[in-house]
């Protein structure tokens, strides 16, 4: 293995890494097959084509991320990281078990995928900080930009894996199994956090429960500038451009007439793209601003892109751009965050970087499908790009603002 790859994968050396990346790898292949099922589920069986059922159902999901936000950042920053995990996961997978068991018995309504996808957010609420966290315990602080991206690296690999399997799976015996197929893979997850050496840990320092930890947390980023530039850039993205399960599958079904391999197959390219984002990132140090710029603009004319492709594989073309300017960004926004805050705020500040950029959700997918159902998809992929210029210009203009200031410390 030559020296360039050794160092793109090193946090790999950690024993605890290496279990925790191969049962989250399974567990998120299952999400991704579980998410295709469910968008394909709502918009061919349970809807005629409403995007806006898709966009309903994707706001439900992510509406905790906000709800939510004053108890999952300090649970994370106050609990015992890996019980918390263990049970977060446990609940999401026995969730998963429970809608496919509805599905299996064909007598799912639309109103019960409603309601577990919010319950599934829930789960997620307190799993999203806490997990992001968890991994400088496995590899320590010098090793997190890199475990950072080696956990999206994974992530993505598994969304290449998951729409793709998830396609062939409901040709063959429906949507149902997906779901069940999900369920099970988070023993994996479950499986790695009970083999951990607690020898080979890195434990944090919990900052200790008082009243009020959450407003303190909202005060502590409010004097940080940079960390304000960063929230707001992921709001615009988080808001307007995370909303790929309404752009593919109405692309792929009002547009191209896929089927359901077809529409698998296009949120595979994508996740080729973020693959490429990811290996390029593995091989970059420490991120900084004029990173989420350039990636934030790209992710623009990525979109941009995608609303004039003629056809499907130009369109795949431009899926597989968005794909490496959006996991560049998303994932330079990490360490970039976590790595300049103080440990005993990580939690609340991560749990707030989450909540803007998945809460903002709840905002945008009604949105986006209502434009999609009204005006057609393309036009919905054209707010998308929008979002990545404007995310851009915020970016350009607090770096015009603050030059190299002790303010603008992600500036350097």
């Amino acid at each position: 293995m030559s020296g360039a790859t050794a160092g793109m994968f090193r946090s790999l050396r950690h024993h605890n890494y290496r279990l925790w990346a191969a049962g989250a790898l399974v567990s998120n292949i299952g999400t991704g097959v579980q998410r295709t099922a469910q968008d394909w589920l709502v918009l061919v069986v349970l809807t005629r084509h409403s995007a806006s059922a898709v966009g309903i159902v994707m706001a439900l999901q992510f509406a905790p991320q906000l709800l939510l936000l004053p108890w999952t950042g300090s649970a994370a920053d106050h609990s015992d990281q890996r019980r918390l995990l263990m049970v977060t996961q446990a609940s999401m997978g026995v969730l998963a078990m429970l809608l496919g068991g509805l599905t299996v018995a064909g007598v799912v309504r639309l109103w019960q995928v409603y309601a577990f996808a919010f319950l599934f957010g829930c789960a997620a609420a307190f799993d999203a900080p806490v997990r992001q966290i968890f991994v400088s315990q496995l590899v320590g602080d010098d090793d997190l930009p890199n475990a950072v991206t080696l956990n999206t690296m994974s992530f993505n690999l598994a969304s290449l894996i998951g729409p793709a399997a998830a396609g062939v799976l409901i040709a063959a015996v429906g949507t149902a199994w997906a779901f069940v197929l999900n369920g099970a893979s988070f023993l994996a997850v479950l499986a790695s956090l009970l083999l951990l050496r607690n020898g080979a840990l890195h434990p944090s320092t919990a900052s200790p429960r008082r009243r009020g930890s959450f407003m303190e947390g909202l005060r502590y980023v409010a004097g940080r500038p940079d960390l304000i530039t960063i929230l707001a850039m992921l709001f615009l993205i988080g808001t307007f451009a995370l909303n790929f399960p309404i752009f593919i599958s109405t692309m792929a079904v009002g547009v191209f007439h896929t089927d359901a391999r077809g529409f698998g197959a296009l949120s595979s390219v994508l996740a080729v793209g973020s693959i490429a984002g990811v290996l390029w990132s593995a091989r970059q140090g420490r991120p900084a601003l004029a990173t989420l710029i350039w990636s934030a603009g790209l992710l623009g004319a990525g979109f941009a892109l995608a609303s004039v492709a003629p056809s499907y594989w130009s369109f795949g073309a431009a899926l597989a751009v968005i794909g490496v300017a959006c996991l560049t960004f998303v994932n330079a926004t990490n360490p970039l965050m976590q790595l300049s805050t103080e440990p005993a705020m990580r939690g609340r500040v991560m749990a707030l970087r989450i909540g803007v950029a998945l809460g903002a959700t709840p905002i945008g997918a009604p949105i986006i499908g209502w434009v999609a159902d009204r005006f057609g998809p393309r036009w919905a992929l054209a707010i998308g790009a929008a979002s990545g210029f404007a995310a851009a210009a915020v970016g350009i203009l607090a770096l015009l603002g603050k030059g190299r200031s002790s303010a603008g410390r992600l500036i350097d």
